[in-house]
């Protein structure tokens, strides 16, 4: 259902404001590298706490993510981001895990999955724009569609949640060269239960000049939450590529 209503408002966005503004198209790709940690525990407050990165065994795995938008009289823009990430391990464990109301007993192999959809809305002020350096920041709307699920041969269990999330929004493009430029930006902000951070740094280079960019670089996501009803948080490294259209 969330898939069918982005692309809905992607598809209504771009028909409204085709012929007024520069449509952007920003598709990434790459590794997600095993996480740094992802420490779950659920109940948060009754649950055996674990590492999916540490006490489980996974591998890297790919990614995708696309974004589009429009901008407004050069400074305003509006995008629409859809970032899926899905990942699996496995782990046979030395003690009882007590998690989301279920008891999985010592040495028998466990499987783990972990998925984390997002879903955002963004609205940016670029406060510089020029040839050489563009900055801007806004306000984003984030949709999380995350849940964490425990296996094994007798019974399997799954903790789900969806959520708002509102995030501060940042852009920072440094053309240092006729086609070459640094490229900084992201999603971030701390509270007082958690915290959410997704950003990217690389190089990009401009294959059409001021219509489409090959970008690479590095992003990474970090964040969690600690409440009564669940307690994660988690790292991951991305080894990122992609493609920007500006038309």
């Amino acid at each position: 259902m969330y898939k069918k209503l982005f692309f809905s408002l992607i598809v209504c966005l771009c028909a409204h404001y085709a012929v007024q503004a520069q449509f952007l198209l920003d598709v990434e790709s790459g590794v997600v590298f095993n996480s740094r940690y992802n420490e779950v525990r659920v109940p948060g407050n009754t649950g055996t706490q674990f590492d999916l990165s540490k006490d489980f065994s996974g591998n890297s795995t790919f990614f995708y993510r696309i974004r589009a938008g429009i901008t407004l009289s050069d400074r305003h823009t509006i995008s629409l981001l859809y970032a899926p990430l899905h990942v699996k391990s496995t782990t046979t464990p030395d003690q009882q895990i007590l998690f989301n109301g279920a008891t999985f007993t010592a040495g028998n192999r466990l499987d783990a999955s972990y998925t984390f959809n997002s879903y955002r809305l963004t609205y940016r002020y670029d406060f510089i724009r020029n040839p050489k350096l563009r900055f801007g920041a806004g306000l984003t709307a984030k949709i999380r569609d995350a849940d964490i699920q425990l296996s094994n041969e007798q019974l399997s269990t799954t903790k789900s949640n969806v959520g708002f999330v509102p995030l501060i929004n940042f852009y920072l493009e440094w053309n240092f060269a006729e086609r070459f430029g640094l490229i900084l930006e992201g999603d971030a902000l701390v509270g007082k239960q958690g915290r959410a951070e997704d950003i990217f740094a690389g190089l990009g280079y401009q294959i059409v000049k001021d219509k489409v960019t090959l970008k690479a670089g590095y992003r990474v996501l970090e964040g969690g939450a600690d409440n009564d009803e669940v307690y994660n948080f988690t790292w991951f490294d991305y080894a990122s590529a992609g493609l920007i259209f500006r038309l």
